[in-house]
């Protein structure tokens, strides 16, 4: 217990597995945490001084179970393992934490997330800038970032770390991060990063990769290497470059449009997703690059033509398309196996599936220099070294290596003559046995002599009494029996030390063998990468085109101009979730510098203007992301940024209401416009009051139309005095989603159509809604009397209207069938022609009714 105590006291913040024979243990409160999460027994234990000790632990074979959900579950878990073999220390055996296992360097399949990146995160700043390092362990992408706090928060949004270190006494409101880790100042400071990027990377200078001005994110990537020391995480061959983030690279969404329209995550628990759409990959490295894609999308029209090019050859060429996703299907994780590779966690089983992996891209880069596509033709490079690797590979390992390297049978027959003899020891035994028992009997006419094996005299020669005078000089005696003697011999001691020996011997050999192996492989780290990043191309690139047959997406047209047009446009989420035989109604949208920059969309509450504006922006994504696109034709004018002011909710931890945080919202929007934004206003101003909101929504219109980059906008809204506005300026344009009216009912068509709209229709929805009937009709009632008052009329005046003949029958307006059917009793009497006896009785009747 001295010595738990003082290792756990090394690692005050961490969760303690201390091995202890064959299993971890785990002691006091992180007993009782262990037991919890785990679901396994707490005992108490005297131990030593201290009584009653808590503990709770599980065997050492047990811990790929285990310790994924200790980390799942937010926790810091400190391995420590036996330094020394049991059997050859007398006393304490040494012990010491051989890895720290943390959830942003967790290499275990069961914490990684197949199709996502697992990201660390270092954050340092100074004044008003930020730098930030993001290491993702498992693969080996090391990204580096330097900018503005509004940059930080969207990378953070779109890359989600899941975990981030900071500098001691370092704290950012802006961050929700449950998973935050303060490091010590010495960690964040210049030279001591430079000196750990340039000894890691063996290189005199930070110019190649383009980060050697950038002070801040290079402490960032600094304080990444301190803290894989810190953890214990020593072996990192695979991290082989690092990435600059350059954010103006890429279209620009702040959090709030990632967010609202909802690209990589739902904004509802049972809600879908742009990326669970698209995210069909076949290959972990696909979906992994996908994620990416979906947070940079492109603004460079010759990187888009390039991969819509490659999209519309396998669109076209269906037969290919189907055997290279097939091929691609059956990749085992390339990239997260060159990590395990280079991190020594590596298993046989793994290695194994490594080399058939390598083959089959063999065969996918046969089948694309067949092709007559130049990009597809070029996409794979040499892999001759490749072919080595995985005959090496194939070579050196049986035909099903198990997955932990002590269970043996790693090594094939041929490649070790040493481990061939040992293993013929160890399998053979018997055989060799009773071929010196046959030898025996002839050498010496005793023809019952046995050999066999006990735990005191390890192998021996019984001969019967009535045979001992037959028995060889050079035997020597060791056990006399009532009717017999036992003997050993020289040979028989020499084999005992081998078949002994040799199952000690036959692991030390393979595992000798099995790192040699490692060796090979990991001199080719950047090769196995570089082809993976190629598979995943060719996974993204192949999957846009499988979704793209299989819902009717076109190929778009990108252009250097300003205009957006889309014709019969649908909603890729939307779509698949309608019911089987209903169908999207598709829109066409406009927008241009010239005569139609602002389209003022009018129409009924849950008539589609929300989903309209969210289309438009998802086609333009899809079209940048080099995708085709849910519409009959598209033709899109590269998009710089987009923004969107779609729904809002009360932020209260921050004491923000809803108008609030729509107004933060629309604020950003306005301040950071190009000329070449989209700009998506859903109900601007509906958080305020009437006139409120009108006037901001109107100003805000307006200030869009008169800005001089003309950026295009669509705006939608429930204000109809808005409509107002396209009489005066000249470049907007009003529409309606229309809808259709019965005498009891509204249908709404979905359509959109020119001219603006009168009507919101919202009591039907509170139809549509289960609202009751009673509520419905008042509703209908007060709606109009509103409507036929006088604009100038006083308010007092209107409330008094609605107020006035209601109060005395007041209590029949409850939603209470009984006081409902004693109001249609009432209704139906005739009073004229009723006697006093009669009126006495139904008084009486209508008592009863109301249980007096």
């Amino acid at each position: 217990m001295q010595q738990y105590n003082a290792i756990k006291a090394k690692y005050p913040d961490a969760l303690l597995l201390f091995r202890v024979g064959d299993f971890y243990e785990t002691f006091g409160s992180d007993a009782v945490l262990c037991s919890k999460i785990l679901d396994i027994v707490l005992t108490k234990r005297a131990n030593g001084s201290e009584k009653d000790k808590e503990l709770a632990g599980f065997p050492h074979h047990s811990l790929n179970t285990y310790l994924p959900k200790l980390v799942k579950a937010g926790l810091r878990v400190a391995i420590c393992d036996q330094l020394e073999d049991p059997k050859s220390v007398k006393g304490i055996v040494k012990r010491g934490v051989t890895e720290l296992v943390t959830p942003g360097v967790a290499l275990n399949d069961e914490v990684l997330h197949a199709k996502k990146n697992n990201f660390l995160m270092a954050i340092h700043h100074q004044d008003k800038n930020f730098g930030a390092a993001l290491l993702d362990l498992s693969t080996g992408e090391f990204l580096v970032f330097q900018g503005s706090q509004q940059q930080l928060q969207k990378l953070i949004q779109s890359y989600q770390p899941s975990e981030i270190i900071l500098q001691k006494r370092t704290n950012y409101p802006f961050l929700d991060n449950p998973n935050i880790f303060h490091l010590e100042d010495w960690a964040f400071q210049l030279d001591y990063a430079k000196d750990k990027l340039l000894n890691h990377f063996k290189t005199n200078s930070l110019k190649g990769f383009g980060i050697e001005g950038q002070t801040l994110s290079v402490i960032a990537s600094g304080a990444i290497f301190a803290y894989l020391d810190d953890t214990h995480h020593f072996d990192l061959k695979h991290i082989t470059s690092i990435q600059r983030i350059d954010l103006e690279q890429y279209v620009w969404m702040d959090p709030f449009t990632i967010r609202n329209l909802e690209l990589l995550y739902p904004s509802h628990p049972k809600g879908v997703a742009l990326l669970d759409i698209l995210n069909q990959t076949a290959s972990p490295m696909g979906g992994r690059l996908l994620h990416r894609w979906m947070v940079s999308i492109l603004k460079d029209k010759k990187l888009i033509e390039k991969r819509l090019q490659l999209v519309e050859y396998l669109v076209v060429e269906n037969d290919l398309r189907e055997q290279l996703r097939s091929l691609l299907g059956q990749l085992s994780d390339i990239e997260r196996y060159a990590a395990k590779v280079s991190t020594a966690k590596i298993s046989p089983k793994q290695v194994l599936q490594l080399a058939q992996s390598l083959q089959i891209v063999f065969e996918i880069q046969r089948k694309a220099q067949q092709s007559n596509q130049a990009d597809l033709q070029k996409l794979f490079g040499s892999v001759e070294r490749l072919d080595f690797i995985s005959s090496e590979i194939l070579k050196t390992l049986t035909d099903d290596p198990p997955h932990l390297l002590v269970r043996g049978n790693v090594i094939a027959v041929g490649v070790s003559t040493e481990l061939d003899r040992l293993r013929e020891i160890q399998f053979s035994g018997k055989d060799f046995l009773e071929k010196m028992r046959l030898r025996e009997v002839e050498n010496t006419g005793i023809p019952s002599i046995k050999i066999a094996f006990n735990n005191v005299f390890g192998y021996y020669i019984e001969v019967r009494n009535s045979h001992k005078d037959k028995v060889p000089q050079e035997w020597i005696r060791k056990q006399t029996l009532v009717n017999a003697e036992r003997y050993i011999t020289e040979e028989l001691k020499e084999y005992e030390n081998q078949i002994l020996g040799a199952e000690e011997k036959i692991l030390t050999l393979e595992t000798t063998l099995f790192q040699h192996l490692i060796e090979k492989i990991i001199l080719e780290i950047e090769l196995i990468q570089q082809t993976a990043h190629q598979i995943a191309y060719l996974d993204v690139l192949s999957t846009f085109a499988e979704i793209s047959v299989e819902n009717n997406y076109h190929k778009p047209t990108v252009v250097d101009n300003l205009d957006l047009q889309i014709k019969n446009g649908r909603h890729p989420v939307i779509e698949k979730q309608l019911a089987v035989g209903v169908d999207y109604v598709p829109n066409d949208v406009k927008l241009n510098k010239t005569d139609q920059q602002i389209i003022m969309i009018t129409g009924p509450n849950m008539s589609g203007k929300s989903a309209l504006l969210r289309q438009t922006a998802l086609i333009v994504i899809m079209a940048q992301l080099g995708c085709f696109v849910p519409a009959e034709e598209a033709c899109i004018g590269i998009v710089d940024k987009i923004f969107t002011r779609v729904g809002a909710s009360d932020n209260i931890s921050s004491g923000e209401s809803t108008f609030m945080v729509e107004m933060n919202e629309t604020a950003s929007i306005l301040n950071n416009i190009s000329e070449r934004s989209l700009i998506l206003l859903d109900e601007i101003g509906r958080g305020t009051s009437t006139y409120d909101g009108i006037s901001i929504a109107w100003a805000i219109a307006e200030y869009l139309h008169n800005y001089p980059t003309k950026p295009k906008t669509l705006f939608a809204t429930h204000y109809h005095e808005l409509n107002e506005m396209a009489s005066s300026m000249e470049r907007i344009k009003n529409f309606n989603v229309s809808v259709k009216e019965t005498k009891d009912n509204v249908l709404f068509v979905r359509k959109l159509v020119p001219g603006g709209s009168e009507h919101s229709f919202g009591i039907h929805v509170a139809k549509m809604a289960g609202m009751p009937q009673w509520v419905l009709d008042r509703s209908n009632e007060i709606l109009k009397v509103l409507e036929n008052s006088h604009a100038n009329e006083k308010l007092t005046d209107r409330t008094k209207k609605l107020t006035e003949d209601k109060m005395q029958l007041s209590f029949f307006q409850l939603d209470d069938p009984i006081l409902e059917a004693i109001r249609e009793e009432i209704l139906k009497t005739d009073i004229n022609t009723l006697t006093p006896v009669e009126a006495l009785m139904k008084l009486n009747e209508i008592k009863k009714k109301l249980g007096h």
